[in-house]
């Protein structure tokens, strides 16, 4: 039995979900009242959220437009994490922007027991080959953003940074691709990211099937604890019969599809401000 999760196991794994964007070519930005997390090739807003706001009603005003001039000169629509119950103040500054919560809430979950997890006798899961990582990429990107996420696997799977793995997982159906996610290893924490089922593969199994193969085969071998964030409505009558526990909610605020992102003006052209130094 794997002992229920301490606060500090929760704050690990909400660090290692960051850790994954950074390895896939993002950045992080910590600012005053939040930390911004962003991805300049790959627009999803899986990869570019602000979150741990923390900003008084006196400093929001400044607070929003640093932060969404950073996602705005880029054309990035991000999201803003908050818990369920957000600072009053907060709520009603994302509003008069045009954001509005989403109505699913971000769960995270983290492997808190070691129930039954008998393999399934469909579909089939598997290890994705090295050759296979354009087929991955397009189970979440479009055409434009594909090279760059392709990339990113290949690299971090090939040439992972001290204290990081990527292991990237394939289930079938009929023997056709029908799901796909990355499992993350940073330090002692694996995350289950980007867990996604073609939508003619839908309600058979195979997400649930692509957690429990990653809980019982353990394919980050150094992690001490798999976790998962979702935001999927299914997943909360699933994943607590694969050994999951729901510890953390969060609510996500995000611009409507038909919101139009302000033009933001670009200043007067001016020299660079810092130079390097010019041998004698």
């Amino acid at each position: 039995m794997v002992d229920p999760p301490t606060e500090e196991e929760i704050a690990e794994a909400s660090r290692a979900d960051r850790r994954f964007v950074l390895a896939l070519g993002g950045s992080t930005l910590e600012i005053a009242g939040a930390g911004l997390v962003t991805h300049e090739k790959i627009p999803s807003p899986r990869f570019n959220f602000v979150e741990e706001i923390d900003v008084g009603a006196e400093r929001q005003t400044g607070f929003f437009e640093r932060a969404l001039d950073h996602y705005f000169q880029r054309a990035i629509r991000p999201t803003f994490r908050l818990p369920p119950d957000p600072p009053a103040h907060v709520d009603r500054g994302l509003r008069a922007l045009g954001f509005r919560p989403e109505a699913a809430p971000l769960d995270l979950w983290i492997e808190a027991d070691d129930a039954a997890r008998d393999p399934p006798t469909a579909p089939e899961v598997r290890r994705a080959a090295a050759t296979e990582t354009e087929l991955l990429a397009s189970f979440w990107t479009g055409e434009r953003e594909r090279p760059e996420l392709r990339t990113a696997i290949e690299t971090v799977r090939a040439h992972p940074n001290p204290h990081e793995e990527l292991v990237p997982l394939l289930a079938f159906l009929d023997d056709r691709p029908a799901s796909a996610a990355l499992v993350y290893r940073f330090g002692s924490t694996a995350g289950i990211h980007l867990l996604t089922t073609r939508p003619d593969a839908r309600g058979q199994g195979c997400a649930s099937a692509l957690v429990a193969f990653a809980l019982r085969e353990r394919p980050c071998g150094g992690a001490r604890r798999y976790v998962l964030l979702s935001n999927a409505p299914e997943a909360v009558r699933r994943l607590p019969d694969l050994g999951l526990r729901a510890v953390r909610r969060l609510t996500s605020y995000a611009l409507p599809a038909d919101a139009r992102l302000p033009s933001l003006p670009l200043g007067p052209a001016s020299p660079p401000r810092w130079r390097p130094p010019r041998r004698a």
